[in-house]
């Protein structure tokens, strides 16, 4: 039975919090809200930080055994809350059932006694995010909120974002479910099933049925397990083998077969309780800087992705499905879930397309003390929500603990001990391990197995980050976030009639803009007007990804496994990283990477000349024509380019050039051309 829809709502007042969960309470006067929702996003409290208190009457017939299908008498009811941000207290008819923590965790409270003493009801809910002003010291874990530029520092997604609703169940309760695979070899396939059982008050003997459905819904394993269950929680672990399984395979390399897993509880041959998820079989390890997906290795190229929109719950399933058809259309194989958990529809539509995810545990900058047990128990909740999904193919426990302004600092955030990487995140990535052992856990991000390099941008010149990873290999790993801000074409929020002289500090603490690097790099200083300035820094963003990109290829598995530009695309309003902006018009930058992380690609290194192919198929490329072009002067190579490799071809020289193009043809790749501006031709010469 879903909550959903109209509830009422008031900002919590001392005097009100004391009696607004009274089924008597006078809430005739209280704002109109429909839940889900950001209270945000309601007018009457588009400028509050709440709490605010929510108010929901319904009726429920369970107090009237006629009124009931069914034997009533063994039903159990529970209120279950998918998600509210952050901090929740529920009552029901007056009785308090119990508090929530963490946006995106399930919460669920018995209320079958509650239910059955009369029909009309009142569920009234306390709702609190507060907003974290000291970012080296938050309190809640909400990823990038009060932290990161992607979002107005002043913007409180408070509310409940998620669907509401009462679930029965028999006198047995599926509480929790994990699925894991476990083994996708092409001979065997494993599926781990961690459950948690709820059966009350009384011990009782059950029966586990599982059902496992391949791509065509055909079955590919029938089983039943006799269990004997305590009083009160009870914790088991099935694994279920199947012969021959249909395995599933990133995009670029094979077709991406989904099965499915039914698993019931039978009380005394009665259905009691029961779960459906979507599985796959595949297997994902990390070899030193490389990744591989049932035994073949694949050179991540990807992009991180920040919330569709600012306030989650606005990201409807249309928007989310496509982005992720538009990062496939950039050639892209990876999105990385920035600091925070989607809605379902994006890990449904990477699924189904092949595209995989590195997924954040929602954390960023620092942390009070007091949330390490906290954190814990969300990254389980993590793990259970979405560990059955085949793209995810890696977890990452905290973003940037100590921050990424410079190599230097990503250096020392390997070596230097500090809480939040010894104890914070240690924690909260061990939670991580112990609950799925399947994949690989990165414990701080940007402080250790990956890097963050922001070359041209935050610091150095957008030549320099081939130079470092050559100097100091291990920042070359993997490189999980680098780029550029730049403005969006739809700029009139800011308001670029005043030309100059914008409300610089008003861009920078709701649009995100970092005025110290546009300063370095593209100083309004060189610019006639607003749209030529609009336009340097696209270009400026795109020429940087171009080359960085290539820097990052041409040093493919020695020692880089990979890289996710920063980002796919903004959330809100903002002078961002997003390749697309908020309304999904493509920057330039968006054609330089999808031009840039083709499969395969010839390139030209502007500070030497040397000319490399890039291949990340797996198959050998046979006689290939390679042309560079400076300024109509061409050289010919011919050769083959082997498979899923990186290969020099040669050496052009650039001096003095101004029009640089490299282009390699075949028969099975076609005619794939590479086009150098000018800015980047230039770094040759400041070499």
């Amino acid at each position: 039975m879903s909550l959903c829809g109209e509830w009422r709502a008031h900002v919590s007042e001392p005097d009100l919090a004391k009696t607004f969960a009274e089924p008597d309470c006078d809430d005739r006067s209280w704002a109109r809200v429909s839940v889900p929702h950001h209270w945000r996003a309601e007018r009457a409290f588009a400028d509050h930080d709440g709490p605010l208190l929510y108010r929901r009457p319904f009726t429920h017939p369970m107090a009237n055994p006629a009124a009931v299908a069914g034997p009533h008498d063994r039903r159990r009811w529970f209120l279950e809350l998918d998600g509210i941000f952050y901090y929740g207290d529920a009552w029901l008819d007056g009785e308090y059932l119990g508090a929530t923590e963490g946006y995106f965790a399930r919460h669920a409270f018995e209320v079958t006694k509650r239910l059955s003493e009369r029909d009309e009801h009142v569920l009234a809910i306390e709702v609190a995010c507060p907003p974290q002003r000291d970012r080296n010291a938050k309190r809640t874990i909400t990823g990038g909120y009060w932290q990161s530029p992607l979002f107005d520092r002043s913007l409180n997604p408070g509310g409940i974002w998620q669907p509401v609703r009462l679930a029965s169940s028999g006198p047995v309760r599926i509480d929790r479910a994990r699925v894991l695979c476990v083994d996708a070899s092409a001979e065997r396939g494993r599926l781990a099933c961690h459950v948690t059982l709820d059966a009350a008050t009384e011990p009782r003997e059950a029966r586990l049925h599982a059902v496992v459905r391949g791509p065509a819904h055909e079955v590919l394993l029938d089983a039943w397990r006799a269990v004997t269950l305590a009083a009160g929680t009870n914790e088991l672990a099935w694994t279920l083998t199947v012969d021959d399984p249909p395995r599933w395979w990133p995009r670029a390399l094979g077709p991406q077969l989904l099965c499915s897993l039914e698993l019931d509880v039978e009380v005394d041959g009665v259905p009691s309780d029961g779960f459906a998820e979507r599985v796959a079989f595949r297997d994902v390890r990390r070899q030193g800087s490389t990744f591989l997906v049932n035994g073949e290795s694949v050179f991540l190229k990807g992009a991180g992705y920040a919330p569709a929109r600012a306030l989650l719950g606005h990201a409807d399933d249309e928007l989310i499905r496509a982005d992720v058809a538009s990062a496939i259309d950039a050639h892209l194989d990876l999105l990385r879930v920035h600091t925070h958990v989607a809605p379902p529809a994006l890990y449904d539509a990477a699924d189904e397309t092949g595209l995989l995810l590195w997924q954040d545990f929602p954390m960023e900058g620092g942390y009070a003390r007091g949330v390490r047990r906290q954190a814990a128990r969300q990254a389980r909740a993590m793990v259970e929500l979405l560990g059955h999904h085949p793209s995810i193919v890696v977890w990452c426990a905290h973003d940037a603990p100590l921050g990424d302004d410079a190599p230097a600092r990503a250096i020392a955030n390997a070596t230097v001990p500090t809480w939040g990487k010894e104890v914070l995140d240690r924690s909260t990535a061990h939670a991580i391990a112990r609950c799925d052992g399947t994949r690989p856990v990165i414990r701080s991000s940007g402080a250790g197995d990956d890097s963050h390099l922001w070359f041209g941008w935050r610091h150095g010149t957008l030549a320099g980050l081939g130079p470092a990873i050559r100097a100091v290999p291990r920042l070359g790993r993997f490189v999980s976030a680098f780029g550029a801000q730049s403005v969006p074409e739809s700029a009139e929020w800011m308001r670029p009639e005043l030309w100059p002289q914008l409300a610089w500090d008003d861009l920078a603490e709701h649009h995100g803009i970092e005025r110290r690097a546009f300063d370095t790099h593209v100083p309004v200083a060189d610019a006639k007007s607003f749209d030529e300035w609009c336009d340097a820094t696209q270009a400026y963003q795109a020429a940087l990804l171009q080359l960085q990109i290539e820097d990052l290829r041409r040093c493919k598995a020695t020692p880089c496994g990979g890289f996710a530009v920063f980002c796919l695309a903004d959330p809100s309003p903002a002078v961002g990283f997003g390749l697309l902006d908020h309304n999904r018009v493509p920057k330039r930058a968006y054609g330089a990477v999808r031009d840039a992380c083709r499969p395969v690609l010839a390139m030209v290194d502007p500070r030497t000349g040397n000319v490399h192919v890039a291949n990340d198929s797996h198959r050998a490329i046979v006689d290939a024509d390679v042309v560079v072009a400076v300024d109509g002067r061409a050289r010919h190579w011919r050769g083959d380019i082997d498979a899923d490799a990186v290969v020099f071809v040669g050496t052009a020289d650039l001096d003095d050039a101004v029009d640089v193009e490299v282009v390699l043809t075949h028969p099975e790749v076609g005619r794939v051309a590479n086009r150098y501006p000018l800015v980047i031709v230039e770094v040759g010469r400041a070499r």
